[in-house]
């Protein structure tokens, strides 16, 4: 039926097509009016770490979030992350992820050392 003269036998199935076609975008709209891409999702230091690619110890975040390293949250005594912060921090430059990776080396290293000191 596409491009092509429609006759008089073949409109009741050109109709047939048109209303299924018309619930189908009205089924699109409704579900694009129902979703909610703003939604707000926090996250707490553990699912944090769960959450990052790098699956980084929790006092490597604690260590990003005293440098202001990585974008966050404090209501009270809890640290809370903004999951959009988070991605918009991930996604951005690549300067920053090579910075990112030498923050966990370095929080890395620190942790260990720490460690060797209290066994000594």
């Amino acid at each position: 039926m596409d491009d092509k003269t429609i006759t008089f036998n073949e409109v009741p199935e050109a109709i047939t097509v048109l209303i299924e076609k018309i619930g189908n975008l009205e089924n699109m709209i409704e579900a694009t009016l129902n979703s909610k891409p703003d939604e707000v999702v926090w996250m707490n230091v553990d699912e944090l770490c769960s959450y990052l690619p790098a699956k980084p110890a929790k006092q490597t975040v604690y260590g990003w979030v005293c440098s202001k390293f990585i974008p966050y949250h404090k209501k009270g005594k809890k640290l809370q992350f903004l999951k959009s912060e988070i991605d918009e921090w991930l996604i951005s430059d690549s300067k920053e992820k090579e910075d990112l990776e030498a923050a966990i080396e370095e929080q890395t290293m620190r942790i260990r050392n720490n460690i060797r000191r209290r066994s000594l």
